[in-house]
């Protein structure tokens, strides 16, 4: 007869994790504390402006009162407004209600039960606009200079625009033909591929954008906006040509966080008027965006046999899921089922 097992030693308790102590807050405006604290967390400045946005509104949607004095009825009363009075998309509804829970939670200190009963609207995936390959090409066609340049990289790479717009010069590599993407969506860093045809112009670029940064140094206004405390840590590095943007902006501007007068990179509304012309130009009906390049690029990449989880890594796609719409697209019209009024 078998020995018996040993007991095994008792379970040491696990205490609960204790919440993370946030330090108070030095601003009194309302709006200024919750800027305070999404810098504080690191988020990004359009995440500032779009939560600044909405809980501005929904303070006037209250007739100006503090929102300390208000609670979850009111949170409720003003998404059933937005839901059934400006009728907005359920994406829309849940970055308004991110907004306000982010709010509540973390500038006013309020964990209340109502926070977590909150449910999110039910969003329905919807399939992208995709363009054939003859529309993209006549996109294309219809924007020159560092438009039309920006246009193919985002069609050539897939990057988002503003992850296109935010290229350094540092992270094109000509030797290894690969574009490396710093801190895309979710804070993830990613390399792509560098289209071959797109070696010349990119140079071209470079020597161009160099022209703006000597002038900088000359004028002795040299300096870019730096991730994080790198601008404290290495004071010069700012000034230095490997950090300068791939499309910098023609004249300077002032930083809307510190109030620091530097030159930023190309605006993205600007692009997106000169695409709008384009697409209009070319007679296309559908509702196509700079994003609509990054949503052929996957589309055709896939319809040229390229393998799923290579364009879900190339796209920075943290799930597989959400790829797999393109194979959803590539389901619809005359390539994929045969219509039995074609047999007639």
């Amino acid at each position: 007869m078998p020995a018996p097992l040993p007991a095994l030693p008792p379970r040491k308790h696990l205490r609960p994790k204790r919440a993370i102590e946030l330090p108070p807050l030095r601003s009194t405006r309302v709006l200024d504390q919750l800027r305070e604290r999404l810098r504080l967390m690191h988020y990004s400045l359009r995440t500032e402006e779009v939560y600044a946005y909405w809980v501005k509104a929904f303070i006037r949607f209250h007739g100006l009162r503090h929102p300390a004095e208000l609670g979850g009825p009111e949170v409720e009363a003003f998404l059933t407004y937005l839901a059934d009075v400006r009728s907005v998309a359920p994406s829309t509804h849940n970055q308004a209600l991110s907004a306000l829970l982010f709010f509540y939670g973390k500038v006013l200190g309020q964990d209340l039960p109502w926070l977590k009963e909150i449910g999110h609207p039910h969003q329905h995936r919807r399939l992208p606009a995709v363009l054939t390959v003859e529309e993209v090409r006549q996109v294309l066609a219809g924007l020159d200079g560092e438009h039309g340049l920006l246009a193919r990289l985002l069609y050539g790479t897939g990057l988002r625009i503003s992850e296109a717009l935010q290229l350094r010069v540092k992270d094109i590599d000509f030797g290894l033909r690969a574009l490396i993407v710093r801190e895309g969506k979710g804070a993830k860093d990613r390399v792509v591929m560098l289209p071959q045809s797109l070696v010349a112009d990119l140079h071209e670029q470079l020597a161009r954008a160099r022209l703006v940064w000597a002038g900088d140094v000359e004028a002795g206004t040299a300096g870019v906006e730096l991730p994080h405390a790198l601008e404290r840590k290495y004071p010069r590095m700012g000034a230095s040509w490997p950090w300068f943007w791939v499309f910098p902006q023609d004249h300077h501007s002032t930083d809307p966080r510190s109030g620091v007068v530097r030159r930023h990179h190309l605006y993205d509304q600007t692009f997106q008027r000169a695409f709008k012309r384009a697409v209009l130009a070319a007679g296309i009906a559908k509702p196509a965006t700079p994003h609509t390049l990054r949503h052929c690029f996957a589309t055709h990449l896939l319809q040229s046999g390229s393998d799923i989880r290579t364009v879900q890594e190339l796209l920075g796609h943290a799930d597989v899921a959400t790829t797999m719409i393109y194979t959803h697209v590539l389901k619809l019209g005359g390539g994929a089922v045969r219509s039995p009024l074609d047999t007639l």
